[in-house]
């Protein structure tokens, strides 16, 4: 089986509002492309006892878990501290990291706050960020990302290589204009009982001219199941009398 994987998404910003998160996305695409099964997504405040909680019950169940958000020098970044706790370690200043960014800053900047960042879990193993200098870290099981989508992509790229990987899934879409979920429902039905560890689903859409329609997609492990799905669902909507175009509507 591939391995199993949690995003736990740090940050009051993000539960009000005001920040929209893009980063789920990213790390949701390229966790399927290295067979890595993304099991859970959740949406967490900045508060110490919920991030320790939380950690603690996905640590567990996942192989992999990876945190976005809180790990800059203000004091609502909390997310370092939080995994320190949730390891029973202390919380303590990284002399390579810390060396890694006084250098980095002009004398006289590398202030307290910014010393914050080179404060890490005893036994972290910090995670190269190529975009801020300001690492992210990995300890057991956790990946500690930053928030920012740009260094956090960066930061996820420099740790994949060291992931354990799986099967890639394998993804075929085919849409149609004018065609509808209640149209297809009962020959989608029949085409998943026909591939029941495919993941086959449809997807409405509309475009700004007013067309509405619908996509299908397969996914899955098994990359000669996912093509055979897709061909049935390409055939669906023929035989029910709209063109099949491949791939992902056009915005």
């Amino acid at each position: 089986m591939n391995p199993t994987a949690c995003i736990l998404v740090i940050g009051n910003e993000i539960l009000s509002g005001r920040t929209q998160d893009v980063n789920v996305q990213y790390l949701a695409r390229r966790l399927s492309e290295l067979g890595i099964t993304l099991a859970e997504v959740r949406i967490i405040p900045d508060r110490s006892e919920v991030i320790v909680t939380t950690l603690c019950d996905v640590r567990a169940r996942f192989e992999h878990i990876f945190t976005t958000g809180g790990i800059g020098p203000t004091h609502d970044d909390i997310t370092a501290p939080c995994v320190a706790e949730a390891f029973g370690v202390p919380w303590v200043v990284h002399p390579e990291t810390f060396r890694l960014l006084e250098a980095h800053f002009r004398p006289g900047e590398f202030n307290a706050a910014r010393q914050r960042m080179a404060t890490l879990p005893q036994g972290a193993t910090p995670i190269t960020n190529s975009v801020s200098i300001a690492p992210g870290f990995s300890i057991g099981n956790v990946h500690v990302l930053a928030g920012v989508p740009r260094i956090m992509q960066a930061m996820f790229e420099a740790v994949a290589p060291t992931l354990r990987h799986g099967t890639p899934v394998t993804s075929r879409s085919w849409y149609a204009l004018g065609l509808f979920e209640g149209t297809l429902a009962a020959g989608l039905s029949e085409i998943q009982d026909r591939y029941p560890d495919l993941d086959i689903g449809s997807y409405p859409f509309g475009r700004p001219d007013g067309r509405r329609g619908v996509a299908l997609v397969c996914k899955g492990l098994d990359r000669g199941a996912v093509l055979a799905a897709a061909q049935a669902t390409h055939d669906l909507i023929a035989q029910l009398g709209f063109t099949p175009q491949e791939g992902e509507p056009p915005p």
